[in-house]
């Protein structure tokens, strides 16, 4: 994802400037490119720019930019230029027509064309499969629409352009010396069928053939599709390859060596940088989990100036609960469905006081029609969003009118993001716009924070993740709620486990075969045993293998899981730079519940939570270090079992152990509840981070973590409730 629009000012206004100033003595007449009408049928006369429908102002920057460039007769490429309206996966229903796009690759395909020094067998490759993201399908269906129109033209050469990109400096002498070069090796009946003006060369580099001072054929390696010259033969060849399997620039790749394909010796066009990119990539879960990614940067959320504060109300039924996670996913920090604010955010709100947590309030019942006209003249810079349109609130929109920035939201409006990112200015999310049933107002808890902190096991808080669902302020508890009676189950969708290791049951347990990238072990299930006393080992090993140097064992539930009570009793490895985890974890987005210990000193405990807004399928993935907290046990785990458990419903988390509470989290403390159904994992791990676990003592290992009895009692998604 390019996330460069979100730089630092001074380098965003350095590079402004250069894309001003880089015309300056360079001479911006291209003869590749002609009028149509005209005799020259060796140049390029027709120039597509893929564009979403709702992205009009990457087509205005498009056409200035196509604008500072003249063709032969001293035309501007505009006067070329046609748009092509791209696919957009906002609304793209699918699936594809098979005959035309196939979602589903394989990791093999993807390190043929970006290889990597590790060796995986071949086996292991094919048998992981990639599924497109709804971004990818929609970029490849947008560029086989493209290929369609050239196919079915009357012009020779096109230029096929992603709105996202810009001519670098010497652009036009640059296609120019590259054009007479592939003019003068072939003979005028003899076109070639695909000459790349963009791309980026594989981590490894290209494997390529040079074949002039301009030009080089590719055999693979080329990443990227945002800039290419396609004849009219090399469209109709491409859709005699149909159907494209996996994103298009990959594909290409595997169709080099039944393509005339060539491409300039170096990349003259280039994505721009102050433009963000909403396309997700699938294969990078896929490359962590098979253990290819030794190293990434900590995926941390970067902070954007948003138009605050916002304030919501409507009827009950009206959206109100998916606006509010909408917000969320959108960067705010979101109070919702309360019949009253807490009383100091109250009072700071209505004070214009610092400290105010949140800067979105939704469906928050102390807010009447009155306050919120109140507030509206006490901050200029309010917004407000109103989800329903009827005689109760009409005077409440009129008046805001008057005074302030107003929109209404209703239930059966067609494009929610789009109407709400242009009233806020934000970029329209890659992810599906929410769906949830209001939950309506909940009642604040009565509750002492003198109590709150005087019950708590002494606890010291490590350095967190800074983002917008993670509240900094110290002398902050959270939003405690009144609780529904046995609100952590539903009891119809309850289910019991109760493992105690006889056996391992294939229909509840899987054994990881996987890994991730701060892990400096690969888990492999033969690290995992059961003793002759049914206590379950996990071993973790010095033992090499195509990714690691270290095998470990890992076990996680086959089924996912939403609230409930997960318990293990168990001995965790004390060997400095491993750590034994007791914890709930999903992706799309990423949430986690964490009891982990730390081999370095046993006597402590790490509790842990990781919170990304978004329903299911919400590629948000921020986090590094979560929101950790060290607790002293007041004993050394690692000499004897002891019972450990999350409690998790929708108003609180809790961590016992030996049936003890040990802490307690609620709302935004400093996080939200995770709200989406997780698995449930054990496992051991050699920690990337010494900071964190220590150096690794070779000499103590193998190491072993050891599990006597697992038992859960959680509510289930519906699917999974036959098992």
């Amino acid at each position: 994802m390019n996330e460069a629009k979100y730089l630092a000012p001074i380098v965003r206004f350095a590079y402004r400037l250069m894309l001003h100033t880089r015309y300056i003595g360079v001479s911006r007449s291209c003869a590749a490119f002609c009028s149509s009408g005209e005799s020259q049928t060796r140049a390029i006369q027709r120039v597509f720019v893929i564009n979403l429908d709702r992205q009009d102002y990457r087509w205005r920057k498009i056409k200035q930019e196509l604008g500072n460039v003249y063709d032969l007769f001293g035309k501007h490429l505009t006067t070329i230029t046609r748009r092509f309206s791209a696919v957009d996966a906002r609304y793209y229903k699918g699936p594809p027509d098979s005959a035309e796009l196939m979602t589903n690759y394989s990791l093999a395909d993807q390190l043929y064309v970006d290889p990597t020094p590790l060796s995986i067998p071949e086996n292991e490759l094919k048998k992981q499969r990639v599924e497109m993201t709804r971004p990818e399908v929609a970029v490849a269906l947008s560029h086989i629409g493209t290929w369609r129109l050239i196919a079915e033209g009357e012009h020779p050469y096109s230029l096929v352009l992603e709105d996202d990109v810009i001519f670098r400096r010497r652009f036009p002498n640059d296609l120019d010396r590259a054009w007479n070069e592939l003019m003068n090796i072939r003979n005028p009946s003899d076109d070639f069928e695909i000459l790349y003006l963009s791309y980026k060369e594989a981590l490894m580099g290209a494997k390529k053939h040079q074949v002039s001072q301009e030009l080089f054929r590719p055999e693979r390696g080329l990443w990227q599709l945002s800039g290419y010259v396609l004849s009219k033969k090399g469209a109709q060849k491409l859709l005699s390859l149909l159907p494209v399997q996996g994103p298009v620039d990959l594909w290409m790749n595997l169709q080099f060596q039944k393509l005339d394909i060539l491409a300039t010796g170096k990349s003259i066009i280039e994505q721009r940088l102050d433009s963000s990119s909403s396309n997700s990539y699938s294969v990078l879960p896929i490359l962590s989990k098979v253990g290819l990614l030794t190293y990434e940067n900590p995926l941390m959320y970067k902070k954007r100036t948003l138009k605050s504060p916002i304030f919501a109300t409507g009827r009950s039924g009206s959206g109100l609960t998916s606006l509010s996670m909408a917000l969320s996913m959108l960067g705010y920090r979101c109070c919702s469905d309360l019949i009253e604010l807490p009383e100091k955010e109250f009072e700071n709100l209505f004070g214009k006081r610092r400290g105010r947590i949140f800067d979105a309030y939704v469906n928050i019942g102390s807010l009447s029609p009155s306050r919120l006209i109140e507030l509206a003249k006490l901050n200029k810079n309010a917004h407000f969003v109103i989800t329903v349109c009827d005689d109760k609130f009409n005077h409440l929109i009129k008046e805001l009118q008057r005074i302030s920035n107003v929109i209404v939201l209703s239930v059966d409006e067609k494009d929610k993001w789009e109407l709400l990112c242009r009233f806020l200015g934000c970029d329209y999310p890659s992810a599906l716009y929410p769906n949830y049933e209001d939950q309506g107002q909940r009642e604040l808890a009565s509750i002492s924070y003198k109590k709150i902190i005087k019950g708590r096991s002494p606890f010291r808080k490590l350095e967190s993740d800074l983002s917008p669902w993670v509240v900094p302020q110290k002398n902050w508890y959270g939003i405690h709620l009144k609780e529904i009676k046995d609100d952590s189950i539903d009891r119809k969708k309850a289910v019991k486990i109760s493992e105690s290791f006889h056996r391992i049951r294939s229909e509840v347990w899987s054994l990881r075969d996987d890994t991730f990238p701060s892990n400096l072990a690969l888990f492999r299930p033969n690290n995992f045993s059961i003793t002759p006393d049914n206590i379950a080992r996990l071993t973790l090993q010095q033992e090499s293998t195509s990714v690691r140097e270290y095998t470990s064992g890992a076990i996680y539930s086959q089924q996912l899981y939403q609230y409930g009570w997960f318990q293990a009793v168990l001995k965790p490895a004390k060997v400095p730079g491993l750590i034994t985890g007791i914890f709930l974890h999903r992706n799309s987005p990423r949430q986690e519940i964490d009891i982990e210990f730390l081999g370095k000193d046993t006597t402590k405990v790490l509790v842990n939570v990781f919170y990304n807004p978004g329903s299911e399928g919400t590629k948000l993935e921020y986090g590094y270090r979560g929101t950790p907290i060290i607790i002293d046990l007041g004993f050394d785990a690692a000499t004897d079992f002891h019972c450990y458990a999350i409690e998790w419903s929708q108003t609180a988390i809790r961590w016992h152990i030996d049936g003890k509470l040990i802490y307690e989290r609620a709302n935004w403390d400093p996080t939200p509840i995770p709200h989406l159904p997780m698995q449930f994992n054990i496992n051991l791990w050699y920690s990337r981070s010494i900071e964190l676990a220590g150096r690794l003592h070779r000499r103590a290992l193998p190491a072993q973590t050891e599990v006597s009895s697992i038992d859960i009692n959680a509510q289930t998604r519906e699917e999974d409730r036959s098992i």
